[in-house]
């Protein structure tokens, strides 16, 4: 017997002025299924299912719901529906409770009884399986306490379609099993799932059929249980693709950044990074794990003189075993000493690139303050950026459009692939394939490699366990902005690793009880 469909894509197309996102695209997502979509970057995924969220309206095609043809032109509309879509980026107000979130915007009484509204909540977090604490403030909770909520929120208003975008970005091992058994509940219970994920892992064992997009036409779905990872993997980019990250043995590594004690505040004073200390070799990479909002961020950039220090020392050891302390030192400072270091910050366009500018001038503005003829100066760069984008494949009508009207992934290519030219002593990036299809994600970790190989010191911020543990020599993880430990990525186990990502969670939580208290 045929399963009936909850959903029908038929024919979706949507173009952005020439830039063509979906073209003639056919699904089918069943009642009572998980399906995974995949594709590579700028394949069209997330516009899909922003046409089914009603954020975007498609140019062609219908959309079917239940047997029945719709029009969705507005998130309400799909609200309307049963279609509830939770982003990467949390639609919370952090200073509301849980139970004050999931209510908010819905139409009823001025005055709420909060204890019958939480009671029937409850009764809703209990059928599924959710872990959550009505009563807490957002701003208290863990990113995966977040996304509970927001799950949570869609449901309470009679979602039976859920759209999840990288659900699992930024949680830890034992985070994600608690998700995906969650979403089996509801599944089980007749619910339709749909997940836009990189993670083939996940995909494989999660799902109950995989549904692949490539340059944003429809390439086929399969079931779960015919796939591998080789075989979505060809789906997706058209031909073989080696998946295996390759991880050299270091050769004679020394210490060559020295970290000790290295504290920073924000601005409300709060220690954002609380008294780091490890040291990164040479021909090696240091892997760096941890929940979003662990110190990564403000680890990097003290590093890169970037971000002030309450205390600590930083030391660079040169290849003669000359140590220089870069302590409190702007980046332009560090740079005079001689030291090459090379920084792939987080925020892409916010503190990596000019969004206005194409490939050629930001390839320009490392060398800007040379006081060299800005004409005279574009060949090289100009090589610089041609090579680049035939190297990374960055898709681009030529290298002077602007960098900002390019997708997040190739904007990412064109900001890793500058770092890596200047010839860096020390290489620091923050999440490098965030965005990236695993094609291109593999050819960044190629690159990783080679400047391993010439005894770069490398330290990577990631998000993937999977692959930290692929690709790295040792594993620092934070947690809470302290250090909480270091493996070795030869031994240690991704659940090991996750343990230590959460030790600090539950001093926090007694320490702000004790506060308030």
């Amino acid at each position: 017997m045929q399963q009936q469909h909850a959903i029908e894509m038929r024919g979706i197309t949507k173009h952005f002025g020439l830039v063509v996102a979906n073209e003639n695209v056919e699904l089918t997502v069943r009642k009572g299924e998980i399906l995974s979509i995949l594709g590579e970057n700028g394949s069209g995924k997330t516009s899909l299912m922003n046409m089914l969220a009603g954020i975007y309206f498609p140019d062609a095609g219908q959309i079917t719901i239940d047997g029945r043809e719709v029009v969705i032109r507005s998130p309400k509309d799909a609200f309307d529906l049963g279609i509830g879509m939770i982003h990467q980026h949390f639609k919370l107000v952090d200073v509301l409770t849980a139970a004050e979130n999931i209510i908010l915007g819905l139409p009823g009484k001025l005055r709420l009884n909060m204890k019958t509204v939480e009671a029937d909540i409850r009764k809703l977090t209990d059928k599924y399986g959710f872990e959550i604490d009505l009563t807490r403030k957002i701003y208290e909770m863990s990113v995966s306490q977040k996304q509970t909520v927001e799950i949570v929120k869609m449901l309470y208003r009679g979602a039976n379609i859920l759209i999840l975008d990288e659900p699992t970005a930024v949680l830890t091992p034992q985070e994600t099993d608690k998700l995906f058994d969650v979403l089996r509940n509801m599944r089980n219970q007749g619910h339709s799932i749909i997940i836009i994920t990189h993670k083939l892992t996940e995909v494989l064992s999660l799902s109950d059929r995989v549904a692949v997009l490539r340059k944003g036409e429809s390439i086929g779905t399969v079931d779960t249980k015919d796939a591998t990872e080789m075989s979505l993997t060809e789906m997706m980019v058209g031909k073989k693709v080696v998946l295996d990250i390759d991880r050299p043995d270091p050769v004679n590594p020394v210490s060559r950044l020295q970290v000790d004690g290295v504290t920073c505040i924000d601005r409300e004073g709060r220690k954002v990074l609380d008294d780091a200390t490890f040291d990164a070799r040479s021909g090696e990479i240091l892997g760096i794990a941890g929940i979003a909002g662990s110190g990564q961020k403000e680890l990097l950039e003290a590093i890169a003189g970037l971000r002030p220090m309450t205390g600590g020392v930083i030391t660079y050891i040169d290849e003669k075993g000359k140590s220089r302390v870069l302590s409190r030192m702007n980046a332009s400072a560090i740079r005079e000493l001689g030291v090459r270091l090379a920084f792939v910050p987080e925020d892409r366009l916010g503190m990596g690139l000019v969004a206005s500018m194409g490939m050629t001038d930001n390839m320009m503005l490392r060398t800007y303050r040379g006081g060299r003829s800005f004409f005279r100066q574009r060949k090289q760069p100009r090589s610089l950026a041609q090579q680049i984008m035939e190297d990374l494949e960055v898709i681009t009508p030529n290298i002077e459009w602007p960098v900002g009207r390019m997708s997040g992934g190739n904007v990412q290519k064109v900001l890793v692939g500058r770092e890596i030219s200047s010839a860096p002593q020390v290489l620091m990036v923050a999440y490098p394939v965030r965005g990236l299809d695993i094609n291109s994600s593999h050819a960044i970790y190629r690159l990783l490699n080679q400047q391993k190989k010439l005894g770069v010191t490398v330290i990577c911020v990631g998000e993937d366990l999977d692959v930290l543990l692929a690709l790295c020599d040792r594993i620092m993880v934070l947690a809470g902005g302290k250090v909480s430990g270091i493996v070795d990525g030869r031994t240690a186990k991704k659940e090991e690793v996750g343990l230590l990502m959460t030790s600090d969670q539950y001093e926090q939580q007694s320490a702000k009880e004790e506060t308030i208290a």
